[in-house]
């Protein structure tokens, strides 16, 4: 039999079933004063915070969270899902792509400090996985040198698991002497960091905020020196980048207010009623309820700290109705997890970002041929977006197929975001798709 902690798991049980269907206070829209929107944001603020966000990372203050327990199951292969190649022209997979965005970052900052100090403190990335995908994560950093990174700048824990139960709240038998398990959800890595101590470990080197996202995003913006300047600028415990939501049916969760003064959360699409998500609001022209949250977000250490006892003193957690396979076949009953954005109606003060989704959100959900959120998809929003970059630096595309259809690649060791490019493409012409690089 496997080591069950029996009371914590009956607890959370107890406390899922139970708060299952009670009327939670009533949504309100996120206040505006809450929320900076990207019209009203002025290259001057933009400025200040990247510089803010650039000091803060050069003094080591900054550490990175990626959530990556899933495998690429939609995406047809069992691999952990940051292995994924999304068919760029250099082929890098998803956590090449983010390793040379933090190695590009670090350069950044260790350019904006006085070039006389030689003292740099790398930026330190904890990554989350799960029991299916702790090893191959391990391996294929391993296997490709960590992608230019230092080993020791790289830390692996992982997420824990949670038996799955009957739909009156009893273990699910996965063989008769083993209980049904599935992963706690990418809310899980509250208690997981907390319990390897890891939070600790962020204390120690001088870490005071952490950068937190999905792994299935191939325009994420990883350390983004002005998302963390804004953060430090607004002196809030929690902070989300936020995209504009396209339509109101868009099966995306959205930031609301709990009751009049309450704190902000998210709401999945699914709760959130149909004729609420429809609603316009006069004086800005906008849905009542925009703003999409896309797993980006900024959290305090401290503040870490208190949603990860929080949330195990409160013990409720999301339950997801799913066929488990049990003794008996099939069996209909709950997976019982948490979600990152649990964190946020603990959060005293939240600051919301808004991002262009062109610029930062290019999820890789659904195989090849689904109707969005595919590999497909978001390597033409790469293709796209470095286009853009490459002509407003002077340079020049020529291409055979349609220039929707294509573009380039710019490499992240050169521009995070679009900066320093004029010396390589100015008055040069390039053939889409294709690579830039040094």
């Amino acid at each position: 039999m496997q080591s069950l902690d029996l009371s914590r798991i009956d607890r959370i049980i107890r406390c899922s079933l139970s708060s299952q269907g009670l009327m939670a206070a009533a949504v309100e829209p996120v206040p505006e004063s809450n929320v900076s929107t990207v019209e009203d944001r002025s290259m001057e603020e933009r400025e200040r915070w990247w510089k803010m966000g650039l000091k803060a990372i050069s003094d080591g203050k900054l550490g990175v969270l990626l959530l990556s327990g899933g495998q690429g199951t939609r995406l047809g292969s069992s691999d952990p899902k940051g292995c994924f190649n999304i068919g760029l022209p250099s082929s890098k997979s998803l956590f090449q792509l983010q390793a040379e965005r933090i190695l590009r970052v670090q350069s950044l900052a260790s350019q904006s400090v006085n070039e006389g100090s030689a003292r740099f403190t790398p930026i330190h990335w904890y990554i989350m996985t799960s029991p299916f995908t702790d090893e191959p994560t391990r391996k294929f950093f391993e296997s490709h040198k960590y992608f230019g990174l230092e080993a020791d700048q790289v830390t692996f824990f992982q997420q824990g698991t949670i038996p799955c139960v009957s739909k009156d709240g009893r273990f699910i038998m996965e063989t008769p002497y083993r209980v049904a398990k599935s992963p706690d959800g990418n809310g899980g890595v509250y208690s997981a960091l907390k319990y390897s101590k890891l939070l600790e470990d962020m204390a120690m080197k001088g870490i005071k905020y952490l950068d937190c996202y999905g792994v299935d995003n191939a325009l994420v913006r990883v350390a983004d020196p002005t998302f963390l300047g804004y953060f430090i600028d607004k002196g809030v415990d929690a902070a989300a980048k936020i995209v504009r939501k396209a339509y109101p049916q868009e099966k995306v969760g959205v930031f609301v207010r709990r009751g009049k003064g309450g704190p902000l959360s998210v709401v999945e699409y699914s709760e959130l009623d149909p004729s609420l998500a429809s609603e316009i609001n006069q004086a800005t022209g906008r849905l009542r309820f925009c703003w999409s949250n896309v797993c980006l977000h900024m959290f305090t250490l401290d503040f870490l700290n208190q949603v990860a006892n929080g949330l195990e003193k409160d013990s409720i957690y999301h339950l997801a109705e799913k066929k488990i396979p049990s003794v008996h076949g099939h069996t209909v009953g709950y997976k019982l997890e948490q979600f990152i954005f649990d964190a946020f109606p603990y959060a005293p003060s939240t600051a919301l970002f808004e991002v262009l989704r062109e610029e930062e959100f290019a999820p890789v959900k659904n195989a090849n041929g689904a109707k969005f959120d595919t590999p497909e998809s978001a390597r033409l929003l790469v293709l796209r977006l470095h286009a853009r970059w490459v002509v407003a630096a002077g340079g020049f595309l020529t291409h055979t197929v349609p220039l929707y259809a294509t573009g380039v690649e710019v490499s992240p060791l050169c521009s995070y975001t679009g900066e320093n490019l004029e010396a390589i493409c100015r008055g040069r012409t390039f053939h889409a798709p294709c690579e830039i690089s040094f």
